[in-house]
């Protein structure tokens, strides 16, 4: 990451339908900006992640209120990273916030300790956490899922237990086969490890590339991932396909007697030789290490 990059601002302005009442704020490829999912039912507006900070928060909100037309709007984050949930306290007391149990617990964890990381990352993403609250949800579900009634539609909330973070969570549509997918899956975009040992260390790769096999076992029409552009079920075979790729060179590696810092100087450059017109190659090394510990 650069030492300051722009502005991670959502652009409520660029909201596009992907899908009958389905909407997304796209991100634009704009590092620390997520895309944002609205939902429209009957009944009910599903917001999908808050973005960063409470001014994109309220940008969020206000474009969901646009489409809900005096319904009543929940908001749902797909994991506890500061770009996808700390816009949160925008929503509070103006909409029903659900999580799930992990995120809930991780987001107690480590949040605070996550705003003060994502504050040395520039000035720009500092001044996007300028005010910022970590809020609570109203409710928080037990177990693997959640489903949500919107009227004429329902929304399914999944989680597979611990992958990118310990408590990732997909937003699946099933009669429109419409899957947001948080940061389980990016396109163009090099997988996030968050790999800091020894603080935080619980991303796991080997259930990561489980998970996604699960997801392109949905087969989902319409894929929204995390961040990067709106894809289909390619999307997640691709992001899968790196995962293991990343896992079987750094095994071969590390059962030879390979450093995790040998492994990360041979595998790199053959990554950014696969995939030349991916962002953000800082991951690599940490997927690689991540991988290599399991070795150790």
């Amino acid at each position: 990451m650069s030492d300051d990059p722009p502005p991670p601002d959502v652009l409520p302005s660029g909201i596009t339908e992907i899908g009958d009442g389905v909407w997304t704020i796209p991100d634009r490829r704009v590092p620390l900006v997520p895309n944002v999912g609205v939902v429209v039912g009957d009944d009910a507006v599903l917001v999908v992640d808050s973005a960063m900070g409470p001014r994109n928060g309220a940008l969020v909100l206000e474009a969901a209120r646009a489409r809900a037309n005096g319904r009543r709007v929940l908001l749902t984050i797909t994991h506890f990273h500061p770009e996808h949930g700390f816009g949160a306290q925008a929503f509070k007391g103006e909409a029903t916030i659900l999580y799930n149990r992990e995120q809930f617990d991780e987001l107690h964890a480590k949040g605070q300790a996550y705003v003060d990381l994502f504050r040395t990352f520039g000035s720009n993403v500092e001044a996007a956490l300028e005010g910022v609250q970590l809020v609570d949800p109203d409710e928080v579900y037990d177990g693997d899922a959640r489903r949500v009634d919107l009227g004429s539609r329902v929304a399914d909330l999944r989680t597979y237990g611990r992958a990118h973070t310990r408590g990732d969570q997909v937003v699946w549509l099933s009669d429109e086969r419409i899957l947001f997918t948080g940061d389980l899956v990016e396109a163009r975009i090099f997988p996030i490890y968050p790999y800091f040992p020894p603080e935080d260390a619980d991303v796991d790769g080997e259930a990561w590339i489980e998970v996604l096999r699960k997801l392109e076992a949905l087969k989902p029409r319409i894929v929204v991932p995390g961040h990067g552009g709106v894809g289909d079920a390619g999307v997640i075979r691709v992001a899968r396909e790196f995962h293991e790729r990343v896992r079987d060179e750094t095994y071969a590696l590390a059962d030879a007697g390979a450093s995790a810092d040998e492994a990360v100087a041979e595998i790199e450059p053959k990554m950014l030789e696969l995939h030349p017109d991916w962002d953000q190659p800082e991951w690599i090394g940490f997927a690689v290490r991540c991988f290599h510990a399991k070795r150790s």
